[in-house]
């Protein structure tokens, strides 16, 4: 057999990362026995489902079980699996890159303030990695199912930029994993000390994790098997305790933290299956740094035999949050993702697992407030698209949402739209909002002012999904929701007549001001919304908030423009000035002013800043 060998150099990526790992994992370190360990059982999970259709993969070695081992005169540790393997382009691809298309937005996001914070890295997951916080030399060893014996690979790496990568002879299927510890590491050498962790944390893995049994203080040949080897989420709930659910979870979802709560439940008759899905309690790194379009976190199993992270089938886009595994009776287990696309079983599934987490959310809401502000904080933004995108749940959808208020304590959102029609006098029919870009301009927006006055309780809302998510949460529990920044007030009789008076007698300085400002505006009109400020810009009813069209331009998308209204308040001391004004150059500048100040406070991008700051100097020199 002609071995070839050859040195390559890792990813750039891969490389920080190492880093990253080997620098911020320092309290964490026996993690990465769990990691190992996970990583095998998804090798044995793989290799039991491609035998379904080819049995002859597992070629008498059908037991399939992970063993962990140690040598204290060569001072290695080592991690073996009789799982799929790895072929010689499966290892490149698995240990040279990284494949996650996240991975560079987390390095960007790890600044160098934050190297030492173990929460970010734990959340990207660091498997195989974790190895090098307690191996100054990690070896690989693996020949893919199904390979002949001389295609054996051995991979090996100090972790400081580049791998040695090689052909041999390879008798057996499955991976090896062999850590060369560092000098301080003593502790890993110690059966006592692999079993403690194995049990704290892979106690629930469904295939046996095997140890020697030590004589006279050295490991024999034989083997004994030190964990419960079965699927946590098959027991009944009144045998499971806290630390076990949390244990699973955290080598589930490769998370250092606790998770917020979690519900376990079991479904027989008709169709017969299991859920237990997870709240974490920080957003995990492919949500914060992937967005929507890596879904993972809810395994699917049938009969117990891992079928594939069917988190796009399972659950809606909004709920990517939630960990779990789902474990069916009645799928067939050659099932493909094309084919679940299309079932009606999965799709009752899958509103189950809706329901549990609504029902688990609402919960939190009720029941733990604390934890339920937890929550909101990581996820609240994420739930808000189900508005959008859950037609059938958007009224329990909305009832979970929480707002800052005119009435509420400061920029914190804490307020319901229950709480908030509960605060209603009897004859509001109205649940009253306004969007921007910050608390700060929300809560300081010149369209509040009349609100203010009359003690109307206005929603502030400014995250940057509020204004889109708002196009289809037009009512909730009855009552109208508007924006105090769209479409007319609606106004009493007499309010009506006072404005209709003030109109009219206001209208030479609305025709000043339209032959002022030309195209640059669609009317000017007295407001009725104003009460300190002199102007403000007024949208109608379906158009879309300045800075949210802000936003979008500088995304990239064609936006259409729009000539949004100008109100203005002519008893304030700026009005009357350019009511005064007989300069038409000084007239103008004043008049500019008045809308350019009105599209700032509506978040709008002032078209040409230079000409602002020109006009602004000359008015203030006089």
């Amino acid at each position: 057999m002609t071995t070839t060998a050859e040195t390559r150099k890792f990813e750039a990526e891969v490389a920080q990362v190492l880093h990253l790992v080997t620098h911020s994992l320092y309290s964490h370190k026996e993690i990465f026995l769990r990691e190992l360990i996970s990583n095998a059982s998804d090798a044995c999970d793989k290799l039991r489902f491609e035998s379904i259709g080819k049995p002859e993969l597992l070629a008498g070695d059908a037991e399939l079980h992970i063993d962990v081992s140690w040598d204290a005169d060569k001072r290695t540790v080592t991690v073996r699996d009789n799982g799929v393997g790895m072929s010689r382009d499966e290892i490149v691809a698995n240990l040279g890159t990284i494949a996650s298309s996240g991975t560079r937005r987390f390095l960007e996001a790890m600044s160098a303030e934050q190297k030492s914070d173990a929460r970010l890295i734990g959340q990207f997951g660091v498997g195989f990695y974790s190895s090098f916080v307690v191996a100054d030399k990690v070896t690989v060893l693996s020949r893919r199912a199904g390979l002949p014996a001389s295609e054996g690979v051995k991979w090996e790496s100090d972790g400081k930029g580049e791998y040695l990568l090689e052909q041999i002879e390879l008798p057996e299927r499955g991976t090896a994993i062999v850590l060369h510890l560092k000098a301080d590491e003593d502790d890993f050498l110690k059966r006592w000390e692999l079993r403690s962790l194995i049990t704290r944390y892979s106690d629930h893995v469904a295939f046996p994790i095997r140890l020697p049994v030590e004589k006279e203080d050295k490991p024999t040949d034989e083997w004994e098997t030190v964990n419960a080897a079965s699927a946590l989420w098959t027991k009944p709930k009144s045998e499971i305790g806290d630390e076990e659910y949390q244990n699973f979870y955290k080598s589930l979802g490769h998370d250092f933290n606790d998770a917020l709560a979690w519900t376990h439940n079991r479904v027989e008759g008709n169709q017969s299956y299991i859920t237990l899905l997870y709240l974490p309690s920080q957003p995990p790194f492919e949500l914060m740094m992937g967005g929507r379009d890596e879904r993972k976190g809810l395994k699917l199993y049938i009969k117990r035999v891992f079928i594939m992270d069917a988190a796009e089938q399972l659950l809606p886009n909004y709920l990517r949050f939630v960990r779990g595994v789902v474990d069916a009776d009645d799928l067939p287990l050659n099932v493909s993702r094309e084919i679940l696309q299309h079932n009606r079983q999965l799709e009752r599934i899958k509103a189950a697992c809706v329901k549990r987490v609504l029902d688990l959310i609402e919960k939190l809401a009720k029941d733990e407030p604390e934890k339920f502000t937890t929550f909101y904080k990581a996820f609240g933004n994420t739930l808000k698209e189900g508005i959008v995108e859950d037609h059938a749940n958007r009224e329990r959808i909305a009832k979970l949402l929480r707002f800052a208020s005119t009435k509420g304590e400061g920029s914190t959102q804490n307020v319901s739209l229950d709480d908030y029609i509960g605060r209603m006098p009897v004859s509001q029919d109205t649940i009253w909002y306004i969007t921007a870009d910050s608390h700060a301009a929300a809560s300081g927006s010149p369209q509040l002012e009349a609100f203010k006055a009359k003690d109307v309780e206005v929603l502030l809302m400014s995250d940057r999904i509020d204004e889109w998510m708002l196009g289809s949460l037009n009512e909730y529990s009855g009552k109208k929701l508007r924006n105090v920044a769209k479409g007319e007030l609606p106004l009493d009789e007499e309010a009506k007549k006072q404005q209709e008076e003030a109109s009219k007698a206001a209208e030479p300085l609305l025709k000043k001001l339209k032959d002022l400002l030309g195209d640059r505006v669609g009317d000017v009109k007295v407001s009725a919304r104003l009460t300190d400020s002199p102007s403000c810009l007024a949208l109608s009813d379906y158009e879309m908030a300045p800075h949210l069209a802000r936003l979008l331009r500088e995304a990239g998308h064609d936006m259409p423009s729009s000539k949004p209204a100008l109100e203005i308040n002519p008893q304030h001391a700026l009005l009357k000035r350019v009511e005064s004004e007989s300069d038409e150059g000084k007239a103008k500048d004043l008049a500019n002013l008045l809308l350019e100040q009105a599209e700032i406070a509506a978040g709008a991008p002032l078209p040409d800043p230079a000409a602002f700051v020109q006009r602004l100097n000359r008015v203030l020199l006089g």
